[in-house]
C-alpha cells in the first residue's frame, strides 16, 4: 500500500479530495415516513472547495454540460459475478469487467482531459489485484489527479428494498475500506451513486448522509414524480433522512439523473450501440458534424428546462459499457471541440468532461434553496401499469438465506473476537470469516437478494454464502474450543429448517450449544440437554395461551379468532387466511404487461381465498402451545405460543404453487384486525397520485416489520426476510410470502420467475414465520424493536455427541459481555479490524418519541471479554477529519463524546464506530 506520509503533506492540488470525508460508516437510521414542505439552503461550505481543482473552467453565462463518462457493472444478474468479471458466457450477455477497466485506464492515460467514474469495488478490487506495480502506480496518479473518480465506493450498488441496514453497512465499510487503504484521502467517494435500484429509501440516504457523502444521486423515479417534479423544477433537492437527528445531521442533496443513467437518445457511443459516430471529415458523404452539434444543443437546451442552474449532467454510459473505451472517447472529445467551437459564433453552451462531486459543487456554489423531501421514493413505477413491488417479495427463499446469513455472519465475526488468534487457526483447521463478510456484501446487489437475478444466477449467490458459512464454521468452532477447553467435534445441522439432523436423531446424548450473538444483554452461551415429551395431538383446540399472551381459534372454522395481550387486558378481534392473486398474463387490453421477478400486476384487485376452514390439530406442554392447520394440499401454518414469549409465531409453509391455469402467481397471508397503518392508501405526499393499479401501486417493502392501529391497538408483525405487504382494507395487513409466474415482465431478465429444482421438481417450498405483537400504541416500540433484532440475530446451534466436558467453561454460562447494556442499546458490530485492533459499533434502536422509556440518550460502559489483556485506546472513527459542512466541523458528524476511559453517549437512532487498539494477553 501507499505511505502515508505521502498524503500528509499532499497539496490541494495534487489530492482533489482532500476535504472528503474519511471513511466512516457511522449512521443514523430511522423507520416513520412523511412529508412536510419547505426548502432549505445547499449545506456546503461556499468556501470550501475551490472548482479550479476539479480540472476545467466553466463559463457563469453559459449553459454547462457536465459529460460524466461511467459503466454499470451489475455484480451479478444475467450472468455470475465470475462470469461478468471474466467476459464468460457471452452467449448470454457480451460484458467483461476486467477488459472494461483495462480499457478506461489506457483511454484515460492519453489525454489528461479525460474522466470517469467507478463504482463496483467487489470488481475493482479483483481487477486491481492482478494489476503489476506499474498499472497500480499509474492508477494512483489518476486518482489522484481527480480522473478517476470513486464514487458510492461499496462492494456493490445495494439494493433499498430488500436489505438489512446492517449487512448495508458491512458492505460499504468493505468497500470503502479497501478504497481508504488502496488510494488514502483522494480514494474515498463524496457522492452516493444508486442509479439502477428500484425505488428509494430515505433510511440509505441516511445512511449515506451519515457517512459523510456530500450528494447522492439516482436514476430510477416514478413516472408520475418525475412529471410533476420536471414540472416544478424539483429534480434536485434536499432529503432530510431522519426525524431522531437535528439537522443537517441526515441532511443529505439529492439529485434525479436525467435519462436514467444512459446517455442522451442518439449519443451512445459503445460497440452496444447503433449510433452513428462523429464523421468530421468534410470531403466524407456522411459528414455529421453540423447535425451531431445541433441534435446535441437540442437536447442540452432541452434538459436544461427541467433543472434549476447553468449546469445539468450528461451520464454517458450505461450497463458493461466501455470495453472499448476508444469509442467512447474519441467521440466524446470530438463532441466537446465542435459543441465548444460553436462558442465563437454566439452559442451558449459549454461542454465539458466532469464527475458528479464536480458537478454538484458547480450546485452548491449557485447557492440556490431547495425543496425538502422526507418520505421515501417508494413504490416505484415506470408506467400505468408497471409497479415494480412483486420483487418485495420475488425469490423468498433467497431472501431467507440470506437474512440468515448475515445472523451468521456477526456471530462468526463476535467469536473471532472473543475466540482470539486461535479462532483463525486451531484444532479444527483455518478458517476466516472474509469469505462470508464478501458472500454477504455481494448478495446485498440490487440484483442479488432483490430476486432479481436469473435462477443461475441466484444459485451462484447461494453457494457463495453457503461457502461462506463453511469457512465460518472453522472460526466457531476453534472459537467454541478455546473458550470451552474442549476440542470436542461440533456438527451444525444445517438442514434444521426440515428438522433434519442426523447427530441428534441417531445419538442418545447430545450436547446443545447456543452461540447468541451479543446484543444488549449478556445473553450466555448456553449448553443444555433436553428430552421434550408431547402431549396427545388434541383434533380440536379453541384458545392457546400462556403467561403474557391468548389467541383464541374458530372452533367451526379453525381460523384464528382473537389476540389478547394478558399483560395490559387488550384483546383484538383478529382473523388470518391465506389467499393468492391471478397474475397477469400482459394481454389484457388495458395493458401488455404481464408479472414478473420486478413486476407485480394483478388480474383483478380481490385475490382469492385458498380455504375457508382450516383442517387443526393441537399439541400443548407445559413449554410450548402448538395450533397446527393445514388449508389445503400447498399451504400449511403452524401457530405456536411459547411460555415465555410475548409474541403470537405464526410459521407459514407454501408450496409448491400448483400450475396454471389456476394459479398463476402470489402467495399471501392477509390479518384483519385494527384499523390503520403507516402508509396512507393512493397517497404519495409529494404528488397528487392518480392511481391506476389499486392494489399494485399500494404495495411497500416491508423490511423486518409493518404494523396496522389505532388509539388504543397496535398489531405489530415481525418478519423474518424482506417481504411486500399493504393494507389494501381498512383494519387489514397482507403479506405476500411467496411467487411463481409463467411469464417475464420484460425488463432484462428473460426468463419467468418459477423456482424449481432436483429437491422440488414441482416448485419451490417456503418456510417462513411471522411474529405478532399487540400493544397499546406508545408502548408497541419497547415490544417491537428488540422482538426485531432477535429475529434478525437468531441463536446459531451446534451439537457434539455426549455431554461437556467436567469443568469447562461452557458447562456453566459464558457471555462476551461483562454487564448488560441499556436495554435501548445494540452492540451492533464487534469483529476483527486488524491484528490488534478492533471494530465495534453501538447502535440506539429507538427513535425519538416512541418510547417514554427508551427514547433518551443513554450512556454505555462497554467492556468486551475477549482473550487480550486490556484495552490501549478507544479510537472513534472519523474524529480528524475535515468535512465540506461547516457547522458539523465544529462538533464533527461521527464523534461519539467520551465521558470516562470507556464510555459513550449515544442519542435515538445513532450508530457510533469504534476502532479498539488492544494487546495481547500475556
Amino acid at each position: 500500500s501507499r505511505d502515508p506520509a505521502r498524503h500528509k503533506h499532499m497539496s490541494h492540488d495534487r489530492c482533489l479530495y482532500s476535504n472528503m470525508v474519511a471513511l466512516s460508516p457511522v449512521l443514523v437510521l430511522t423507520y416513520l415516513s412523511y412529508f412536510h414542505s419547505a426548502v432549505l439552503s445547499f449545506p456546503l461550505d461556499q468556501q470550501s472547495h475551490d472548482t479550479s481543482s476539479c480540472g476545467y473552467k466553466v463559463m457563469p453565462n453559459m449553459l454547462n454540460v457536465h459529460l460524466v463518462p461511467h459503466t454499470h457493472d451489475d455484480v451479478g444478474w444475467l450472468k455470475t459475478v465470475d462470469q461478468y468479471f471474466y467476459g464468460g458466457r457471452n452467449d448470454i450477455q457480451h460484458a467483461g469487467v476486467q477488459y472494461i477497466l483495462d480499457s478506461v485506464v489506457g483511454q484515460l492515460l492519453q489525454n489528461p482531459e479525460r474522466r470517469f467514474i467507478y463504482v463496483e469495488t467487489a470488481f475493482f478490487y479483483r481487477w486491481w489485484k492482478n494489476q503489476p506495480p506499474s498499472m497500480q502506480k499509474a492508477v494512483r496518479q489518476l486518482v489522484d489527479q481527480g480522473r478517476l473518480e470513486f464514487v458510492n465506493g461499496g462492494w456493490c450498488m445495494s439494493d433499498e428494498a430488500t436489505t438489512h441496514y446492517s449487512a448495508v453497512i458491512d458492505q460499504m465499510t468493505l468497500g470503502l475500506r479497501f478504497l481508504n487503504d488502496t488510494f488514502g484521502p483522494c480514494g474515498r467517494p463524496r457522492v452516493a451513486w444508486h442509479i439502477d435500484p428500484f425505488g428509494h429509501a430515505r433510511e440509505h440516504a441516511s445512511m449515506f448522509a451519515q457517512m459523510g457523502y456530500d450528494g447522492f444521486f439516482f436514476g430510477r423515479l416514478d413516472y408520475q414524480d418525475r412529471t410533476n417534479r420536471i414540472r416544478t423544477l424539483e429534480q434536485e433537492l434536499l432529503w432530510r433522512a431522519s426525524e431522531s437527528l437535528e439537522p443537517p445531521y441526515a441532511d443529505l442533496f439529492t439529485g434525479i439523473l436525467p435519462n436514467g443513467y444512459n446517455p442522451p437518445k442518439g449519443f451512445c457511443w459503445d460497440q452496444s450501440c447503433d449510433d452513428a459516430p462523429i464523421m468530421d471529415d468534410p470531403d466524407l458523404e456522411d459528414y455529421n458534424v453540423d447535425d451531431v452539434v445541433q441534435r446535441f444543443a437540442a437536447a442540452a437546451n432541452s434538459q436544461a428546462m427541467a433543472y434549476k442552474t447553468k449546469h445539468i449532467i450528461m451520464t454517458m454510459g450505461s450497463d458493461f459499457q466501455y470495453e472499448n473505451a476508444n469509442l467512447w472517447y474519441k467521440n466524446l472529445d470530438k463532441l466537446i471541440r465542435y459543441v465548444n467551437t460553436r462558442q465563437a459564433n454566439g452559442s451558449q453552451i459549454n461542454v465539458l468532461y466532469s464527475t458528479p462531486s464536480c458537478y454538484l459543487q458547480e450546485l452548491h456554489r449557485a447557492n440556490l434553496t431547495w425543496t425538502l423531501k422526507t418520505d421515501d421514493f417508494f413504490p416505484y413505477a415506470d408506467d400505468a401499469h408497471n409497479f415494480w413491488t412483486g420483487y418485495f417479495t420475488s425469490r423468498p427463499a433467497l431472501k431467507r438465506y440470506e437474512r440468515v446469513s448475515n445472523g451468521r455472519l456477526q456471530t462468526c465475526n463476535q467469536l473471532e473476537v472473543l475466540g482470539g488468534p486461535s479462532s483463525r487457526k486451531g484444532p479444527f483447521g483455518a478458517g476466516d470469516s472474509e469469505t462470508l463478510r464478501e458472500a454477504m456484501a455481494v448478495a446485498q446487489h440490487h440484483d442479488a437478494v432483490s430476486g432479481t437475478e436469473k435462477q443461475h444466477v441466484a444459485n451462484d449467490y447461494a453457494r457463495r454464502l453457503a461457502n461462506g458459512w463453511q469457512h465460518c464454521q472453522v472460526v466457531v468452532s476453534n472459537s467454541l474450543a478455546a473458550l470451552s477447553g474442549s476440542s470436542a467435534g461440533r456438527i451444525y445441522c444445517d438442514n434444521l429448517n426440515v428438522s433434519a439432523c442426523p447427530l441428534t436423531e441417531a445419538s442418545k446424548k447430545v450436547t446443545d450449544i447456543h452461540a447468541h450473538s451479543c446484543t444488549h444483554a449478556p445473553v450466555k452461551t448456553k449448553i443444555w440437554i433436553e428430552e421434550y415429551f408431547f402431549n396427545r395431538v388434541c383434533v380440536c383446540v379453541c384458545v392457546c395461551v400462556c403467561q403474557f399472551v391468548r389467541a383464541t381459534f374458530d372452533p367451526a372454522t379453525g381460523l384464528l379468532d382473537s389476540l389478547t395481550n394478558l399483560e395490559t387486558q387488550q384483546t383484538i378481534r383478529l382473523t388470518q387466511n391465506f389467499y393468492w392473486y391471478n397474475a397477469s398474463d400482459g394481454k389484457s387490453s388495458i395493458s401488455d404487461q404481464a408479472s414478473g421477478a420486478y413486476i407485480f400486476r394483478p388480474n383483478s384487485s380481490s385475490p382469492f381465498i385458498i380455504s375457508c376452514t382450516a383442517e387443526t390439530e393441537s399439541i400443548q406442554t407445559p413449554e410450548l402451545q402448538e395450533v397446527r392447520q393445514q388449508f389445503g394440499p400447498w399451504v400449511s401454518q403452524v401457530i405456536r405460543l411459547h411460555s415465555n414469549s410475548k409474541a403470537l409465531e405464526m410459521e407459514w409453509t407454501v408450496g409448491p404453487v400448483p400450475d396454471p391455469p389456476r394459479y398463476h402467481s402470489p402467495a399471501l397471508s392477509r390479518l384483519a384486525g385494527v384499523t390503520s397503518w403507516s402508509h396512507r392508501k393512493d397517497f404519495r405526499p409529494t404528488w397528487d397520485l392518480r392511481q391506476t393499479e389499486p392494489v399494485a401501486g399500494n404495495y411497500y417493502p416491508i423490511n423486518s416489520r409493518a404494523y396496522i392501529k389505532d388509539d388504543k391497538d397496535q398489531l405489530t408483525v415481525v418478519t423474518d426476510r424482506s417481504q411486500g405487504g399493504s393494507s389494501i382494507h381498512d383494519g387489514s395487513l397482507e403479506i405476500m410470502l411467496h411467487r411463481r409466474l409463467l411469464h417475464d415482465d420484460w425488463r432484462g431478465v428473460g426468463e419467468p420467475l418459477n423456482e424449481m429444482s432436483g429437491v422440488f421438481p414441482l416448485g419451490l417450498v417456503v418456510r417462513g414465520r411471522l411474529l405478532l405483537s399487540l400493544t397499546p400504541p406508545a408502548l408497541a416500540a419497547d415490544a417491537h424493536r428488540p422482538l426485531a433484532q432477535e429475529n434478525v440475530l437468531q441463536p446459531l446451534l451446534s451439537f457434539t455427541e455426549g455431554g461437556p466436558p467436567p469443568g469447562s467453561l461452557l458447562e456453566v454460562c459464558f457471555s462476551g459481555l461483562q454487564a448488560a447494556l441499556p436495554p435501548a442499546v445494540h452492540l451492533l458490530t464487534l469483529s476483527q479490524w486488524g491484528q490488534d485492533s478492533l471494530l465495534i459499533r453501538l447502535e440506539h434502536q429507538f427513535q425519538t418519541k416512541e418510547s417514554k422509556e427508551h427514547s433518551v440518550p443513554f450512556t454505555v460502559n462497554l467492556q468486551v471479554y475477549t482473550q487480550y489483556t486490556h484495552i490501549c485506546t478507544w479510537e472513534p472513527l472519523g474524529t480528524h477529519i475535515h468535512t465540506l459542512f461547516p457547522s458539523q466541523s465544529i462538533i464533527n458528524l461521527f464523534m461519539v463524546y467520551l465521558i470516562g476511559k470507556d464510555s459513550v453517549i449515544l442519542t435515538p437512532m445513532q450508530i457510533r464506530t469504534f476502532i479498539l487498539r488492544v494487546a495481547p494477553r500475556r
